[in-house]
């Protein structure tokens, strides 16, 4: 017995040391409880072996079998990763039958420390095993210690609970305590494994152990269920689209709802998520022409070209008037204007030695309105020019007067064009001053286009 105590405290310790170790399995400790049956008789030792005619009879008679009724087995287990795990094992039992020969409850005792296999991964409901190892047997008054292997299978109910059945040869090292095999059955739990927001995603597996989440998630929560983890959704109290990060996006023009002026009408990004039905730039709300495109500097309305000349009226210097853009809009002085304006000049009169016009004058110089306000970007000089008549200096001051007189009843009629006022006295004669009809032609005006 004191070889057995020995035993019992080795395996013990072995067990501990085993939990300084980071484990892989959800529940790394396993306990077995459950009956044992002792068989003496297929071991070739008692001059039965399974391996005869009988094809394994042997091992399958049951009335051979030393049963124990109570609970005579007890393991105690440590999962170290891959599939494997160490279990201490304590069996118990009464002897009746060695071999042949009948014995009268005799005591049997063993300790095992072994090794033991998952087939199958973890997880599985049902779970194959192999086991091997050492030990030690006390038989009566006998004892030996043994090597021993076999294989087993566990029927999981859940991720905890479960049933248990396998089977063992024992080769023992003594010729007094004969090689047997030895059956078990019984229950199996497993615990250990800590899952401390209660998701029933074990701690060791769970991404976010402190909150409650998903399997498929690896335990992390989805507070607003669209499929996003709530780490990574930028919206998680919000369902929302994964090509949003998590958000909303109720029109689906592609700007989340936090983010789009005009959540309930699709739009364009550019505009925070606003409309722009013409497509210039500037949201409809903002266009006052959202059916037309514009430039934002009119409001989002085109430019108008009142006068229809190709030149917008924002760059037309006459903009009710068709011209060319060369002369900004405006129409240009032709050669038949200036003549028509130089024959009217012509005809334009004052009363004698005064600035004032005689009254066949007026209209001319309503002729003359009518033309220069056809070209109001153009421009003009108003000249005035005496015989030689009388002093220099007066006939100077005289031509300077009748060339204001006539640029003042144009610009009072409405005439826009520059018009300039210039008097040359007698200095520009165009014919002689020494005969009468020569000294009428230089009392005149003209009126020249300025290039």
């Amino acid at each position: 017995m004191k070889k057995l105590n020995q035993l019992v405290v080795l395996a013990v310790l072995l067990l501990s040391s085993l939990t300084i170790n980071a484990q892989d399995s959800n529940n790394p400790w396993l306990v077995k409880l459950g009956l044992n049956a002792v068989d003496f008789y297929p071991t070739g030792q008692t001059g039965y072996s399974y391996i005869s005619d009988k094809l394994g009879k042997d091992f399958f008679n049951f009335e051979h079998y030393n049963a124990a009724y109570a609970i005579s087995d007890v393991r105690v287990g440590r999962f170290l990763g891959d599939g494997f795990s160490l279990v201490a094992s304590f069996k118990a039992n009464k002897i009746n039958q060695l071999g042949a020969m009948e014995v009268s409850d005799w005591s049997f005792v063993n300790t095992n420390l072994d090794v033991k296999y998952n087939v199958c991964k973890e997880g599985k409901k049902i779970n194959p095993y192999l086991f091997a190892g050492g030990g030690y047997t006390w038989l009566d008054k006998e004892d030996a210690g043994h090597l021993n292997g076999g294989l087993g299978l566990e029927f999981w109910m859940n991720d905890n609970l479960g049933l248990y059945v396998e089977s063992a040869y024992h080769h023992t090292f003594d010729a007094n305590v004969l090689p047997y095999f030895q059956h078990g059955v019984g229950i199996a739990v497993k615990f250990g494994g800590s899952d401390k927001d209660g998701d029933g995603i074990y701690d060791k597996d769970d991404a976010c152990p402190d909150v409650k989440g998903l399997e498929k998630f690896n335990g992390c929560p989805d507070t607003d269920g669209d499929g996003i983890i709530d780490s990574k959704d930028a919206c998680p109290d919000v369902a929302g689209l994964a090509s949003l990060n998590g958000c909303p996006d109720k029109d689906g023009d592609g700007v989340t709802d936090a983010k789009d002026a005009c959540p309930d009408v699709a739009g364009v990004a550019a505009l925070n998520g606003c409309p722009d039905a013409d497509g210039d730039g500037i949201a409809d709300a903002q266009d006052k022409c959202p059916k037309v495109a514009g430039p934002k500097e009119n409001n989002g309305c085109p430019w108008a070209d009142t006068d229809k000349d190709g030149v917008l009226d924002k760059d037309d210097a006459c903009p009710e008037v068709a011209g060319p853009a060369s002369n900004k809009g405006c129409p240009e002085v032709t050669e038949e204007v200036q003549k028509q304006l130089k024959e009217y000049a012509k005809v334009i009169y004052f009363d004698t030695g005064k600035a004032t016009f005689k009254p066949k004058t007026i209209e001319t110089l309503d002729a003359i309105v009518v033309i220069m306000k056809e070209y109001p970007t153009a421009k003009f000089v108003i000249e005035g020019h005496t015989d030689s008549v009388g002093r220099a200096d007066y006939n100077l001051k005289l031509s300077q007067k009748r060339a204001d007189a006539v640029v003042k009843y144009l610009k009072d009629h409405g005439v826009k064009s520059q018009l300039e006022a210039k008097g040359y006295g007698e200095t520009k004669p165009i014919a002689s001053n020494k005969t009468r009809s020569g000294r009428a032609k230089n009392r005149r005006v003209e009126i020249k286009l300025v290039k």
